[in-house]
């Protein structure tokens, strides 16, 4: 089975956001991808099998599958366009969050993802102990957005794993506006078994979304400051959908020699 290694959300290797692609012809157990995916350690590892026209594509974690990932969507859609179908303009995959198609305009990769309701909730002293800071807003959808005043305290946060596992909503992500971009974030998944996600393309259909309401503007710039950090641009429709494009670039290609029953 060949399996890619692929930077995300960067066009230089060792930054962004890394994802395992795994190319399979047809689907082991859950059980095999999820030890694969731990043996990998990465904050997710993709598998890939086509059906038909069109691939299935799942997304695991260390310990989980997920509903939807950005960078290993992008990651996928690099491996499927430069190694197995290079002439293509997109692809689409079917998924857990329905059909996603991404396209490829030069080097960057173009991807259509669904928004969430996003509600204000109350700020908490919960809150407060978990990310050391008080935010001053908050809102939830698929995961919890809390917004600060200073890009300087999301670059410099050092929140508490275990409070952070007790706040609602999948990851826990802390935002501000930025200098050099329109907005600067962090993803920190302990649900998922992950403490930091470097850049979390499918926190931003949420974190885009927020600063496009806040800022009158459809088309938004995103840092994500983790240590490797990474680029994502993004763009609301009115159809309440979210474009998210970004570059990758290639680390490894290997092969799994050990059987996925």
């Amino acid at each position: 089975m060949k399996q890619y290694i692929v930077d995300a959300f960067t066009d230089k290797p060792f930054s962004g956001n890394p994802a395992a692609v795994c190319i399979i012809d047809s689907w082991p157990s859950d059980e095999s991808m999820l030890k694969l995916a731990a043996e990998n350690n990465l904050s997710e590892t993709a598998f890939i099998v086509k059906e038909g026209d069109t691939y299935r594509l799942r997304w695991f974690t260390p310990n989980t599958e997920v509903e939807l990932c950005g960078h290993a969507t992008l990651a996928s859609a690099y491996v499927i366009m430069n190694f197995y179908e290079p002439e293509a303009e997109s692809v689409s995959f079917s998924t857990m969050s329905g059909v996603l198609t991404v396209k490829r305009h030069d080097d960057l990769f173009e991807m259509d993802f669904p928004t969430y309701e996003l509600r204000v909730i109350p700020v908490t002293e919960d809150m407060e102990r978990a990310f050391g800071a008080r935010p001053v807003r908050a809102v939830l959808g698929l995961d919890l957005v809390c917004v600060f005043d200073s890009e300087d305290i999301v670059r410099n946060m050092a929140p508490d794993e275990a409070l952070l596992a007790a706040l609602p909503g999948r990851i826990q992500n802390v935002t501000a506006m930025g200098a050099d971009a329109d907005c600067v974030s962090r993803s920190f998944c302990p649900k998922l078994g992950i403490k930091e996600d470097p850049v979390c393309g499918s926190a931003h259909c949420q974190i885009a979304d927020f600063w496009s309401r806040e800022l009158g503007k459809n088309v938004i710039t995103a840092y994500q400051a983790s240590r490797r950090g990474g680029w994502l641009y993004c763009e609301k429709s009115n159809s309440g959908r979210i474009k998210i494009c970004g570059k990758a670039a290639i680390v490894a290609i290997s092969e799994v020699y050990a059987k996925l029953k």
